[in-house]
């Protein structure tokens, strides 16, 4: 039987697998849920962070801002 999730074989410091079958044990998760989850939030900082890079240079003295009666007319 497939499954439509892809596997991805990665190698652990000693201390991060620790961590993680720790962390894994206190949410009551299997390991590979856990790791896969904080996988997760780690992309989605990594995103924020280009977002929030983006918006900085967006963000001058120069801008200029439209209100949303002004953009959208009601």
């Amino acid at each position: 039987m497939s499954t439509a999730k892809s596997r991805l074989n990665i190698s652990l410091p000693d201390d991060t697998k620790k961590a993680l079958l720790s962390i894994a044990k206190r949410d009551q998760m299997p390991a590979a849920t856990k790791a896969v989850r904080l996988m997760e939030i780690g992309m989605e900082t990594e995103e924020d962070e280009v977002w929030d890079k983006i918006a900085a240079g967006r963000d001058n003295k120069d801008t200029v801002f439209h209100t949303h009666l002004t953009v959208f007319g009601s």
